[in-house]
């Protein structure tokens, strides 16, 4: 008998949580071969049209909501172990609004390609004003939380949340610059998760969720807090790490996910494309070069063993779990030095301009599940 591709979505996972990343991925990199190879006889197949199709049927049905974000339980994309990214986080909105930018390139002009068009603009107009207005954070924005008053209700209410202020860790007022900011990584009624997290900030980047000023803004926190995002092996997947009560609550007392150790402040080769494409796209490839500098003289002095992540608060560690001849370390810092260093104009195949037609419609919608504010 030959062999055959049984699929898994998730059901036979550690922890048995969903990938809800994967199906973003596939569209993103439908159209990143599209735009590499000019070739779109591939994305035209009634197969990978149809695959398109139920992805974005799943993610734009109506649901008991009332945000333009998706809703996903732990451990849904790159942090799949528990680690309080439960809710709407900042990684998955990213991945969403990108895949849907792509589909509106790759989708056929047919009666079922031009239906979903319709909706998928909806949801991008939500999301966009959404993502803007509610996850950036910079100095202005944590003063004004700072001095949020509680219990407000109608569609008058300044703090819309009913966020807290006591509720803001100690550690943001001090990682906050005077210049720059940055997505926070989870936004839901009473709680906003302050963490870094460079991932969906650099997808924020080059799909134009961020505005030029907003992405701006986070090139310059990368330079501001250099050594405690950077530090001595790039990149942190986030920041901070938990630790002590934290750490146990938001893990269950994961001995993987210790205190600036793999998903929990722990510093990923595989993320240096993403921070290489983001700053080239916004003009900085000077911290690019930096940051690969610093990882190829670390991956160097390791003899090239590539490991998957490192561990300490500076990533002076090689991951107490980590495994070795990686392909996704191999491959982020290829993309990261030949594809996006050498040759910028690799960029396209996986960036987004600014889209006029993406400007939120500042009227409310009629339906159930979210508002076009």
């Amino acid at each position: 008998m030959g062999e055959t591709l049984k699929a898994d979505f998730g059901q036979s996972a550690i922890g048995r949580v969903a990938p809800v990343d994967s199906g973003f991925w596939w569209i993103i990199l439908l159209r990143a071969y599209t735009k590499s190879t000019g070739d779109a006889s591939l994305a035209e197949l009634p197969e990978c049209q149809k695959g398109m199709r139920l992805i974005l049927n799943v993610c734009l049905s109506e649901v008991f909501d009332t945000f333009p974000t998706l809703l996903c339980a732990d451990g849904c994309c790159m942090i799949d172990r528990r680690m309080g990214v439960y809710g709407y986080p900042l990684e998955i909105q990213a991945l969403f609004f990108m895949a849907l930018r792509c589909a509106l390139e790759l989708l056929k002009q047919d009666e079922e390609g031009k239906d979903f068009m319709v909706r998928i603009m909806t949801r991008l107009r939500a999301l966009i004003y959404h993502m803007r207005r509610y996850y950036w954070l910079d100095l202005k924005q944590l003063n004004d939380i700072y001095c949020y008053k509680t219990e407000e209700y109608s569609h008058t209410a300044v703090n819309k949340f009913n966020v807290i202020p006591d509720s803001l860790p100690e550690w943001i007022f001090d990682f906050m610059p005077d210049r720059g900011g940055y997505f926070i990584g989870n936004v839901s009624p009473a709680r906003m998760a302050f963490r870094w997290f460079c991932k969906g900030n650099c997808l924020a980047i080059l799909s134009s969720l961020a505005t030029n000023e907003q992405s701006i803004a986070i090139m310059d926190l990368i330079e501001s807090r250099w050594e405690e995002l950077i530090g001595k092996m790039p990149v942190k997947v986030c920041y901070p790490a938990s630790d002590d009560a934290e750490w146990r609550v938001m893990t269950g007392c994961d001995p993987k996910n210790t205190r600036w150790s793999y998903h929990n402040g722990g510093s990923w080769p595989v993320l240096l494309w993403l921070l290489t494409a983001a700053s080239i796209k916004i003009g900085r490839p000077q911290i690019a070069k930096q940051a690969l500098k610093i990882a190829e003289a670390r991956l160097l002095k390791d003899n090239i063993n590539w490991p998957e992540y490192y561990d300490g608060k500076l990533g002076r560690f090689i991951g107490k779990q980590a495994r070795k001849c990686q392909t996704w370390s191999i491959a982020g810092y290829l993309v990261a030095r030949k594809m996006m260093v050498e040759d910028p104009t690799h960029l396209g195949m996986l960036s987004f301009e600014e889209d006029k037609y993406l400007k939120p419609i500042l009227t409310r919608s009629q339906s159930c599940f979210f508002l076009i504010y």
